[in-house]
């Protein structure tokens, strides 16, 4: 028997050991039909059952080692594990459609390969843009500090009129270095599943209050008002991480400051969503122009490039705040319309 015969092979074969075993029971049945032992029409009837139930059986026989063989080398090829020894030792099941089934494989497959390398690709270019994107924003305040630090050990540093001016700028650049590694780390872990939410029931209201006093500073800054909504006197209790949440409305409450009209104001609402409470932060600044707000949560992406630096901050606050909104299982959106001012949404679940 061929190993890896061709179908023109397996036809050849089984003609052949047809065409014997037929011419042998046919002299077998004339001998018996010589001597009487049977009539013509049994010895016909007989040798015709004979002929079909044997081509029967030897076509099933190397059609099944014939078909099995090819499509064993195709399951190798889609199939990423090894075939168990059961299924390495299967029969093909001649009653069903083989060839459409394993067709149908064979599409998932090329299917499922062609969204892998999609998304592949997308990965690719999404690293390539952030490694630039990192490089471009350490770049700038290493820039910065090594200019002020080499003008100091150039001389500078005995001038009392510039040296500690040059070292404060320099201090501040390598804050602004610090808080980009850190939120780094904090995306890192985010996405990596490190960090470990510590649900805990509490009071959304009382946490507001407590991130508008750490912020009255700031926002006094620009006379800008913090405050909750009309209707939000409520004191709703939800679940989540307590600390994560935190986060999450000092880094809205304060974009909101150093994006918001100077005498303006910063407002806070809560809405009874059923299971979950939906908690939204307001102010009436500069807003983001439409092309801008399905990218807000991009990684370094800045809508004014020049006084997001100047109003300092790393360019992943909005990416994080993402991250920690969807590690409690929930959703953040924002809506805005420039010179009103923006508007972003969270839920959390009620406790």
């Amino acid at each position: 028997m061929f190993k890896n015969p061709t179908p023109q092979q397996i036809a050849v074969f089984v003609a052949l050991y047809i065409t014997t075993f037929t011419l042998a029971a046919w002299s077998l049945l004339e001998m018996a039909r010589y001597r009487n032992m049977i009539t013509w029409a049994s010895a016909l009837a007989i040798l015709g059952v004979l002929a079909f139930t044997v081509a029967y059986l030897t076509t099933i026989f190397y059609l099944r080692k014939y078909i099995y063989r090819k499509i064993k080398v195709i399951y190798k090829t889609i199939h990423k594990q090894k075939l168990s020894p059961q299924e390495k030792n299967r029969s093909i099941n001649v009653r069903a459609n083989i060839i459409d089934e394993v067709e149908k494989q064979v599409s998932e497959w090329a299917e499922q390969q062609h969204e892998e390398i999609e998304r592949y690709k997308a990965w690719a270019e999404y690293r390539r843009n952030f490694v630039g994107d990192i490089s471009h924003e350490l770049k700038t305040p290493i820039f910065n500090i090594q200019g002020y630090l080499h003008t100091l050990l150039d001389g500078a540093m005995n001038d009392t009129s510039v040296n500690m001016k040059f070292l404060s700028k320099a201090a501040k650049n390598l804050e602004r270095l610090h808080i980009i590694v850190e939120d780094l780390e904090a995306i890192s872990r985010l996405e990596s599943g490190e960090l470990i939410l510590e649900l805990q029931a509490f009071d959304i209201k009382k946490l507001c209050e407590e991130v508008f006093e750490e912020l009255e500073i700031k926002a006094a800054q620009r006379n800008i008002t913090l405050e909750f909504k009309e209707g939000a006197s409520q004191n709703y209790r939800v679940l989540a991480d307590r600390e994560s949440i935190r986060q999450v409305l000092a880094n809205l409450v304060n974009n909101s400051i150093k994006y918001g009209m100077e005498n303006g104001r910063t407002r806070v609402g809560f809405y009874d969503m059923d299971k979950n409470i939906l908690i939204e932060v307001a102010d009436n600044g500069i807003g983001i122009p439409k092309k801008h707000l399905d990218h807000v949560f991009d990684r370094f992406y800045r809508v004014d490039k020049s006084r997001s630096r100047e109003a300092g901050g790393s360019g992943l606050g909005l990416s994080i705040v993402k991250h920690i909104i969807e590690a409690h299982k929930q959703t953040i959106n924002v809506r805005s319309t420039p010179n009103l001012g923006s508007t972003f949404g969270f839920t959390l679940q009620k406790a």
